[in-house]
């Protein structure tokens, strides 16, 4: 029994994705449940696993856009580890004869996956490497030789990575003798393209989905909300302190090592309450007033901005908020955030600090009316009941939307912030 793997609904906002990676080639056989491929959307990347046990046949390349419900790829129950299209059967009685020949699984790999597009090329099906739709942009591009290329890819497949470094190590003159006079305008097109090389010095690539919505939010939190930031400085003394004596008591205890964001997210949990004013969002009128304390933490990973939700932080203790914190970091790392991990937030927290930076201005997590930026502690000389002394310091930063949040309450806000970073003996620690 042929059974299709479609793309899963990911949320009403999600329509389609980049199939940004297979796990398995074609003809695998695969076990239910397992692991088949990588679906990277404007908000998550999200994993796709086989619904039966069989071999698979694949009908979407590396970097094709697929909507949500298209058919990625077939799994043949009756069949054990053998490509199976699952189409015509002309194509697979030529896959079964190709099985005797040393050359079957390359020649199958290539038939397989084209000939769920449609008719397979003269030069196709004359053994050429098999090239995903962006490689073979690139090639064309570039003029390399796609034979004359190793692959570094799954199976020796052909990455765009290849193709460049080929392209770096060609003679400038040999992808020139393909261009005819006729073709300038072709030639003048070629480094506009999006995924062209311009010799050595640049490269283009498009943005990932991820990309894109980090920088659609962006600008959307600039040109709708009045964002103004506050600062203020907070002596770090007395909770590195706090974190030296207790650190072996904690982790004996709950496993985990105490954290700074543990300490700030209740910080922010204590300011929220204190002025309730600055736990808001604007929604058309209406101005709603959050009576929650969900905390979104900012996790930087090579993918792109990750900012998941700690819910009701302010009935968690501070091991319940670093365990929280190290799974959704880890998550986000494996890419393995869902959907409803980043929606519901009323505050979130950003740490600059782990990166070295001194001092910033937050930009809104929209629909929020808050974003507090914690930074590097530095050891600086500060003025103590009227003696110079050196004290590790970190400069906080509240950007806030001031269209609903008032000066006074924001400034206020990260006062109350101050106050028990200074002195987190005021916070439970329920050891």
């Amino acid at each position: 029994m042929a059974i299709e793997v479609k793309i899963p609904s990911l949320g009403e906002s999600i329509s389609s994705g980049i199939l940004s990676s297979w796990h398995v080639s074609e003809g695998d056989h695969v076990e239910s449940g397992q692991t088949i491929y990588e679906l990277e959307t404007d908000k998550i990347t999200q994993e796709g696993v086989a619904d039966a046990s069989g071999s698979i046949s694949l009908r979407a390349a590396e970097g094709d856009e697929v909507e949500i419900g298209a058919v990625v790829a077939v799994i043949d129950e009756t069949s054990v580890g053998t490509p199976d299209t699952v189409g015509e059967q002309a194509t697979v009685e030529t896959q079964e004869t190709a099985g005797s020949s040393p050359h079957a699984e390359a020649d199958s790999d290539s038939q397989a996956t084209e000939s769920a597009k449609g008719p397979a090329t003269e030069a196709e099906t004359s053994g050429e490497p098999h090239l995903s739709p962006a490689v073979r942009k690139l090639v064309a591009e570039t003029g390399t030789d796609p034979d004359a290329i190793s692959g570094t890819g799954k199976g020796g497949r052909i990455t765009k990575a290849d193709v460049i470094e080929s392209a770096r190590d060609t003679p400038a003159t040999e992808p020139a003798e393909t261009v005819t006079p006729s073709d300038s305008s072709a030639k003048q097109a070629a480094p506009e393209a999006p995924d062209s090389v311009d010799g050595e010095r640049v490269t283009r690539k498009p943005l990932s989905p991820i990309r894109r919505k980090i920088a659609s939010r962006l600008v959307e939190a600039q040109q709708t909300a009045a964002i103004l930031t506050t600062f203020n400085e907070a002596d770090m003394s007395a909770v590195i302190d706090l974190r030296k004596n207790l650190q072996d008591q904690f982790v004996e205890r709950h496993g985990i090592k105490l954290g700074f964001m543990s300490f700030f997210v209740k910080a922010a949990v204590h300011a929220l309450k204190a002025v309730p004013e600055v736990n808001v969002r604007l929604e058309g009128e209406h101005l709603v007033r959050n009576h929650y304390h969900d905390i979104s933490v900012a996790i930087g990973t090579e993918k792109g901005l990750f900012v998941p939700v700690v819910r009701d932080c302010d009935k968690l203790s501070f091991a319940e908020i670093e365990q929280a914190i190290l799974n959704y970091a880890k998550d986000a790392r494996e890419g393995k955030i869902k959907l409803e991990d980043m929606q519901g937030g009323c505050f979130t927290i950003t740490n600059g600090g782990i990166y070295g930076s001194m001092l910033s201005t937050p930009i809104l997590n929209p629909p929020q009316s808050g974003i507090l930026g914690m930074h590097n502690i530095q050891q600086r000389p500060m003025a103590v009941d009227g003696e110079v002394v050196v004290r590790p310091m970190m400069y906080l930063a509240l950007s806030y939307d001031h269209r609903v949040v008032d000066g006074r309450e924001a400034v206020t806000f990260l006062i109350k912030v101050k106050e028990v970073i200074e002195d987190p003996t005021l916070l439970p620690f329920e050891l």
